[in-house]
């Protein structure tokens, strides 16, 4: 079977508890000095960038040295191989499922509203909202300020990391979030949604529109951001993300994948065929995929699906989203 590697990050490190008891991993009061020399110049930086003395200050008080669990977190991340079906069993479990159809039924006027406005399909963004953060219940309880200064002082992408720190200070003054209720991942993945804080910027949108985006509180502005994210990265409204088909075991696997988009009057003459019914109307073409290879699940894939890539590039990350949004709403 092919096999797929996944690093576990994101909601499976929303699991851990609060935690800001910590020693600087290089140890002694030169280690000290020096990351008390990064801040310094981090705020300098801020403050270049028109960010408040204020609203510098309190947020870098709340980190005096890097966070040890941060560093364990992003050097110490388990390596799993998983197929498709062992990731699905996984991350499409029947609790998902059933708090999924719960969360949707309660918010089904506010999804339907914000899917309208942005015209994107409200599976989309009830599939997002609960790989990512369990429906607004599994945010992460790290300070995002903490977590990417530490991560910018001596992680492995520290230039990537100094200029999502950057961004979350212009976020806190932007959103008028108290630097302490900044919270998100080990990383910096803040809110319901898990944006950086340069999605933040980019995508992060009110609902009504007008005010700030609360992405970590108010339910409007999470599905507006997320529907916003998805709108801009060029989603089509009113068609799929893909359907389950049958493939013959005799299509070779290098005609399938995402690259290779077909008619889908081709995929019929070499015998792909929908589970159920007949493929959907409103598409002309797409690609399948077979991510564990014969005999596996075999999907066929729209413009849409490639969209919920640019939330997160994985194959198997978007097939979940589809089919999470799919069942529950």
């Amino acid at each position: 079977m092919l096999r797929r590697k996944l690093l576990l990050g994101g909601s499976a490190l929303l699991l851990a508890p609060p935690v800001y008891a910590r020693t600087a991993p290089r140890g002694g009061h030169a280690a000290h000095g020096a990351y008390a020399t990064f801040l310094a110049g981090v705020a300098r930086e801020a403050r270049g960038q028109g960010v408040s003395s204020s609203v510098v200050a309190q947020a870098l008080a709340l980190t005096t040295a890097p966070n040890v669990k941060v560093l364990q977190a992003d050097r110490h991340q388990p390596e799993f191989t998983l197929t498709w079906a062992q990731y699905k069993d996984r991350v499409l479990s029947e609790k998902k499922m059933n708090d999924g159809l719960a969360a949707v039924q309660q918010r089904s006027g506010l999804l339907g509203q914000i899917s309208n406005l942005y015209g994107v399909g409200r599976g989309a963004l009830a599939g997002i909202w609960g790989l990512e953060s369990a429906y607004g219940t599994r945010m992460g309880k790290f300070s995002v300020i903490d977590a990417l200064a530490t991560l910018a002082y001596d992680g492995r992408r520290a230039s990537f990391f100094r200029a999502e720190l950057l961004k979350a200070l212009h976020v806190l003054e932007q959103a008028g979030v108290a630097p302490a209720g900044m919270l998100g991942s080990y990383a910096g993945a803040m809110g319901q949604p898990q944006f950086m804080p340069s999605a933040y910027l980019r995508y992060a949108a009110s609902y009504p529109a007008g005010g700030r985006a609360d992405i970590w509180h108010n339910e409007g502005d999470v599905f507006a951001s997320i529907a916003n994210y998805l709108a801009r990265c060029g989603w089509q409204a009113g068609q799929p993300w893909g359907e389950g088909v049958f493939v013959p075991d005799t299509l070779e696997q290098s005609q399938l994948g995402r690259s290779q988009t077909r008619p889908l009057a081709w995929w019929r003459q070499q015998g792909v065929r929908p589970r159920v019914g007949d493929f959907n109307a409103s598409v002309s073409e797409g690609a399948v995929i077979r991510p564990d290879g014969p005999g596996g699940e075999a999907f066929i894939v729209y413009h849409n699906f490639n969209v919920i890539r640019r939330y997160n590039p994985s194959d198997f990350y978007a097939l979940a989203v589809g089919l999470l949004g799919d069942a529950i709403t």
